[in-house]
């Protein structure tokens, strides 16, 4: 027997992004979209960093 758990809740992320807005929608914040929005865009592009830095650090240990 199997035991298989699923989350259909909402992540940290989700919750950080909807918290943003509502204070953004409500003017308690005077933020840019940009800011409000950035619990979606901050994480992938922080990934994209890590994996261009492995990759620059890969390349010049080969060089050595």
């Amino acid at each position: 027997m199997s035991k298989e758990s699923s989350s259909s809740g909402v992540s940290f992320v989700g919750l950080l992004t909807i918290l943003f807005i509502a204070l953004k929608l409500t003017n308690f914040i005077d933020w840019s979209w940009w800011w409000v929005l950035s619990p979606i865009w901050l994480g992938p592009l922080i990934l994209v960093f890590a994996v261009f830095l492995l990759v620059l650090i890969r390349k010049a240990k080969e060089k050595l």
